[in-house]
């Protein structure tokens, strides 16, 4: 009896102990370099033309969730500590519980080029609203308000206090409505459903984290690093109406990184990739391709031409209009040849451009392989290796690590999968050597991944799709030492000239269909009758790309070359 009562009093205190604990301060593996000087990169704050900013990551907790909020994870709360003097508060910051401390808010004042005659950047809210409240013996309370801006301004960010009394105004500022951008709802932080058995307000409560609705190299967008609440139904992409972004109207992007610059910054963070031991269909330079017996067809002809080796005589600019595309010599010791690549020449092809209104620069790196090979199917504990589904003639495929402009601090990655993908916190990646990450490219189909393992796509919970395994090997490619910086359209006219075939906007590899019908039976017929499923539901499963051939096209024809990487 004893043993047991002493068990559950440790699990009690167990428990307890992990509602109490706070998020740790992450940091980088290793200090930040001295970056080259040059305009406004890393100087800590960022001139948006009418205002200034700067970025506040001291925080000072206001308020935690607790596990009396349902099944809702916990979050933590905070107000931002130790803002300059002339700057003020634009809202609060808030995060989940079990993730490192990993944000900022920005803080603003007037600029100097702001006219004296139009009615100030910024100003006092006129009062608040309640938006939601809770209180407890054990955790204390937690008041969510939402500032009321004055006419012709708008409302940042959500004021957050431990005791009920409506904040002062003094505590936040509004922007005027002409410096600011929409915004919409990204991630759920936090979510309290109604309970009628809480002691708690039995109202539902949503915390969402907001980002601009324009997003690209061309967006003005800047993400206050604030959050929105709400006691209604408020949906992922949706426009969020109470609170507003900032807008950039400094057109020059001062806080951009020069050249110098991005070589130094590639030099301090440029990833490690590593390519699965047993990869067989490895990366090339895109001159070795060419070089090596690359050829350009023409619909309506059936005899391919020659590239030279900077794709000067490809078809440039225009769109995808079908009536090109790149394939592979006829001769089949040739053929093969140039299927394995050449680990050797294989470089990073680098696309560096603005994100978030200038506030952060992202740099986009694009890799390579002459051929994609074919996919690995997972039918719960069947593996089933095809031979021909999923190849292509060219793959490209890309990571991206988002800087951050205020300080030069690596912010996240993007890993490009197939045709999704995801961003990484910093706080969540492998770092090989000091700041620089790692990135592990899958078997045969290149996608990126931050980690090792075997990544499934199609439904995890059945246990159906393509295998995506990824491991440590020989073979890795060190971004930081060989690279070629193809494309910086912010540094202007001359800043960076962009090589012949970036201009090539067709398909990098024939088009060819395949009869899903027959092939879904030869898949079936390999599988014990016992957990054969209906083909219908097995076509529904897989991804549509194993259906067909198709070669993809460049990198300057993929949405995120412009615009903002998936979400």
């Amino acid at each position: 009896m004893f043993g047991c009562d002493c068990f559950y009093w440790s699990r009690g205190i167990s428990e307890l102990e992990s509602e109490l604990s706070e998020p740790k301060p992450f940091s980088l593996p290793s200090p930040l370099p001295c970056w080259p000087q040059g305009q406004g990169f890393a100087t800590g704050r960022i001139n948006l033309g009418d205002i200034e900013v700067v970025k506040i990551t001291k925080f000072h907790r206001l308020w935690s969730s607790d596990s009396s909020h349902g099944k809702s994870k916990r979050a933590t709360f905070y107000r931002a500590e130790e803002i300059p003097e002339g700057f003020h508060c634009l809202g609060h910051y808030c995060q989940p519980t079990d993730q490192p401390l990993r944000g900022y808010v920005l803080a603003a004042r007037a600029s100097g080029s702001a006219n004296a005659d139009d009615l100030p950047p910024l100003k006092k809210p006129v009062s608040y609203s309640l938006v939601w409240s809770t209180d407890s013996d054990k955790n204390g309370g937690g008041y969510f308000w939402l500032p009321n801006p004055p006419a012709g301004y708008k409302t940042m960010g959500v004021i957050v206090t431990d005791e009920p009394g409506e904040p002062k105004t003094e505590e936040v500022r509004c922007v005027r409505e002409d410096l600011t951008e929409s915004c919409e709802a990204s991630e759920i932080i936090f979510d309290v459903g109604s309970s009628k058995k809480s002691s708690r307000s039995s109202s539902p409560f949503n915390v969402w984290s907001i980002r601009p609705c324009e997003r690209g190299m061309r967006s003005q967008g800047v993400a206050v690093g604030s959050f929105f609440c709400c006691s209604y139904d408020l949906s992922s992409g949706e426009t969020v109406a109470d609170i507003a972004c900032l807008k950039n109207l400094d057109l020059t992007l001062h806080a951009m990184p020069n050249l110098d610059q991005v070589h130094a910054v590639i030099k301090h963070y440029g990833p490690t990739v590593y390519f699965h031991p047993e990869e067989t269909y490895m990366p090339s330079s895109v001159q070795w391709f060419f070089k090596n017996g690359a050829l350009l067809y023409r619909s309506g002809k059936s005899l391919g031409e020659p590239i030279n080796s900077t794709g000067s005589n490809l078809p440039l600019g225009g769109k995808n209009d079908t009536d090109f595309w790149i394939d592979l010599p006829e001769d089949e010791e040739a053929k093969s040849n140039l299927k394995k690549g050449n680990f050797e020449s294989s470089e990073l092809y680098v696309h560096v451009k603005p994100a978030l209104g200038g506030t952060f620069t992202d740099i986009v790196m694009w890799i390579f392989c002459p051929f994609n090979g074919p996919a690995t199917l997972k039918i719960g504990v069947f593996t089933l290796p095809m031979t021909r589904i999923g190849e292509h003639v060219g793959d490209w495929e890309h990571f991206t690590f988002r800087i951050c402009n205020f300080s030069g601090e690596l912010w996240q990655m993007y890993f490009s999968q197939h045709s999704g993908g995801g961003w990484v916190d910093a706080s969540d990646i492998e770092f090989v050597k000091d700041n620089k990450p790692a990135v592990y490219s899958s078997k045969h189909g290149h996608a990126s991944f931050p980690h090792p393992g075997m990544f499934l796509q199609g439904s995890s919970k059945l246990g159906i799709g393509v295998r995506n395994d990824v491991a440590k090997s020989k073979y890795s490619l060190d971004s930081s030492q060989r690279y070629v910086i193809v494309a910086a359209e912010y540094l202007g006219k001359g800043g960076v000239v962009e090589p012949c075939w970036l201009q090539y906007m067709r398909e990098w590899g024939p088009t060819i269909a395949y009869d899903s019908g027959s092939e879904i039976d030869k898949i079936m017929n390999l599988l014990p009758w016992v957990v054969r499923f209906s083909v219908q539901n097995i076509v529904d499963l897989f991804p549509i790309a194993l259906y067909g051939e198709e070669g993809p096209t460049g990198p300057k024809e993929k949405d995120n070359w412009e615009g903002d990487e998936m979400c």
